[in-house]
């Protein structure tokens, strides 16, 4: 375990003077814009991965290249990989009870306790540093799904947690058939484990169930999993689009035409229980418990790739990914640039 300190590029004014650098115009990298632009003028970052707000009311936005920035109500920070957040891709944000912020990075698990980063994972080569999904349980433990299968953290030790051998034969698998692309516990402490070809796996403490499209289930490269208020789970996949199972059946709105979009992410129930949800090409949906609302680019959203939705504390909605991040005013997106708006 290595700590570090933070260094912050910070100011009152910083709508002019806190720039990220571009990296496609830095003579010593190679550019990797060629089909996605590294660069949008006057945008935050190229692509925003994850939205956090904490409890002191920091907005924390990871990135998919430049690490992570925060908005703490008056100063806009780039925090990169000069500071170990990462300097790359930010899978997962969460907060614990001590206020501590988590990030799980492409080079492991990395704390914020307000003063300085510690990344727990960079001297265990047991650990698979790659991360792509974590969560944080009723009792205090991290489950952490990475490029090869599941590990969970009790804030000092790693420890191997193993799912069943899959059912499926021949998977077909994007980047890794153990890599853990979702894991969510439900209210009655479940935990789900979205796979990359597998399907769903859901644990009860004891047993497991394999969910695949056998079941019923639209596609088996899971990409992002979400419990309503009735407990109904919500599952988002990379070529089926979006279903919703009610602990018996799946309904798969993609399937019947009720939205479009087979790459689904983002999902999120805000304040009033509305679902929403992020289809590529096809802009974000919203599902209000009867019908689905589409917003696209004639609502003013020029990206066609959002990943993150997020209502704050006060009711503003954020939506990040390709091209940056992004206000919706209950009728119309706008963009958010390093002016601003952020009130």
């Amino acid at each position: 375990m290595i700590l570090f300190s933070i260094i912050i590029c910070s100011c009152k004014d910083y709508t002019e003077t806190v720039i990220l650098k571009d990296r496609t115009s830095d003579s010593n990298s190679i550019p990797n814009d060629i089909y996605s632009p590294l660069f949008f003028e006057g945008q935050l970052s190229h692509y925003v991965r994850k939205i956090y707000q904490d409890s002191r009311g920091n907005l924390w936005l990871g990135t998919n290249h430049y690490g992570v920035i925060r908005y703490n109500r008056d100063t806009l920070e780039y925090l990169s990989e000069n500071q170990v957040i990462g300097g790359g891709r930010i899978t997962g944000i969460i907060e614990d009870k001590e206020g501590n912020v988590w990030f799980g990075t492409y080079t492991g698990l990395v704390r914020y306790d307000g003063k300085s980063f510690v990344n727990f994972s960079e001297n265990d080569s047991q650990i698979n540093k790659e991360i792509w999904s974590i969560t944080l349980d009723k009792n205090g433990i991290f489950w952490i799904g990475t490029m090869e299968g599941v590990m969970k953290f009790d804030g000092e030790k790693f420890t191997s947690f193993t799912l069943p051998e899959s059912k499926i034969k021949n998977e077909n698998f994007i980047l890794s058939p153990n890599r853990i692309s979702s894991i969510m516990e439900d209210k009655k402490g479940n935990f789900w484990f979205g796979t990359d070809g597998a399907g769903i796996y859901k644990y009860d403490g004891e047993l497991f169930t394999q969910f695949t499209m056998q079941e019923g289930l639209c596609d088996n490269n899971v990409a992002d999993i979400l419990e309503d208020k009735d407990g109904n789970i919500w599952i988002g996949t990379m070529f089926g689009g979006v279903s919703r199972f009610d602990g018996k059946s799946f309904n798969n709105f993609t399937k019947s035409g009720a939205v479009s979009g087979e790459e689904v992410y983002g999902l999120y129930e805000d304040k009033k229980g509305n679902i929403w949800f992020a289809a590529e090409n096809f802009g974000v949906y919203r599902f209000d418990g009867n019908t689905f609302a589409n917003f696209y680019t004639e609502d003013g959203l020029s990206s066609n790739g959002v990943q993150s939705i997020y209502e704050d504390k006060v009711g503003r909605f954020w939506f990040g990914g390709w091209k940056g991040l992004f206000r919706f005013d209950g009728e119309k997106f706008f963009p958010v640039t390093k002016k601003g708006p952020w009130h």
